[in-house]
């Protein structure tokens, strides 16, 4: 265990956590609703330190980030646990930590020095704090990044969007890119889906963009509950007030977790999700979850000529040139190295 960040005593051996923006208040013994911080006669503890329930090497198009370092690998690691409760999760098994704990969930401990030396080891060029949610884990994930930095490596973020303002800002001079959820547009859905709110994720967003953290954003689409053209025409426009240039991620949905009882998304919702995103002024749009590389190649909006060709994970051609489009040297927006 470790002490946690971002807290405070209260009255009665209480404590406020700070961390995300359920800011838990936490009674003496109990736990905060992430399940891996708890109070212990008045301090809050870290009880996923160091313990990684995943470590992988991934292309960084996996996390999924298309606009940073293309081509790379990035060292990928998990702790159990979220702040979220979503009856659609797709890797419940280890972000849902009570779950986790009734599969007896195998961890392994691990140092930060021994995170960046893998991450060197297996020529990896950035570290990816994924499959679960970073924010809950982010003593240890704010120490590899310390560490990261220092060897040259980049830091990812692959998040809910959840995290408080005082921890994004923490982070934020050490985290190089973020993949962010944004689940739905509406408040509704995410009280009843994900026991969360919308608008702080929407604030993250604006202000990850103005830290100058790389931010691509997903939304996993879900038949009959996110995939209205309403719904779908205010997640774009909000991502292009933002950005234009923000890659947006459209992902089909498969049924998972508790909420086995909806189809997966057809490949006509994607492709629609993609005509309001260009209709909106959304430069790049790419479709995720699918078994063809349709929708997977980064176009030059200008020109219009595919520079970045994927077969699946794959980077199989690239023509952008420190920045630019190969052909008809307009900028692309993104980090290339």
């Amino acid at each position: 265990m470790k002490e946690a960040l971002f807290y405070k005593a209260q009255p009665e051996s209480k404590v406020s956590c700070f961390l995300c923006n359920h800011k838990c208040l936490i009674e003496e013994g109990k736990f905060g609703l992430c399940r891996v911080r708890q109070n212990l006669k008045g301090v809050l503890y870290s009880l996923n330190y160091g313990k990684l329930a995943a470590s992988h090497v991934d292309p960084v198009e996996k996390k999924p980030l298309y606009h940073f370092l293309p081509g790379s690998s990035t060292y990928s690691i998990a702790s159990i646990g979220c702040n979220f409760s979503c009856d659609f999760c797709q890797n419940w098994q280890i972000s849902q930590a009570a779950e986790a704990r009734k599969m007896h969930t195998q961890e392994f401990a691990v140092e930060p020095d021994e995170v960046a030396s893998d991450a060197l080891r297996s020529q990896c060029k950035s570290i990816s704090y994924t499959y679960t949610e970073p924010t809950i884990y982010f003593e240890f994930a704010y120490e590899c990044a310390l560490l990261a930095q220092k060897k040259n490596l980049k830091n990812i973020f692959v998040t809910n969007g959840y995290m408080s303002e005082v921890a994004l800002r923490q982070i934020a001079p050490y985290l190089d890119a973020a993949n962010v959820d944004l689940k739905s547009f509406q408040e509704t859905f995410y009280r009843t889906r994900c026991k969360a709110r919308l608008t702080p994720v929407l604030d993250n967003i604006r202000l990850m963009k103005k830290l100058g953290v790389w931010v691509e954003v997903t939304t996993l689409l879900i038949p009959g509950e996110n995939d209205s053209v309403d719904e779908l025409t205010n997640i774009a426009q909000f991502i292009a007030q933002v950005d234009s240039h923000m890659p947006w991620h459209v992902s089909a949905f498969r049924p998972e977790y508790k909420l086995i009882d909806k189809i997966a998304t057809p490949l006509t919702s994607l492709g629609q999700a993609y005509r309001i995103g260009k209709k909106c002024g959304l430069k790049f749009i790419y479709l995720g979850n699918v078994t063809s590389d349709e929708g997977s190649t980064t176009f030059c909006p200008s020109c219009t000529k595919p520079l970045i060709k994927r077969m699946g994970f794959l980077v199989t051609g690239n023509q952008i040139k420190a920045g630019r489009c190969g052909y008809c040297n307009a900028e692309i927006k993104g980090v290339w190295g």
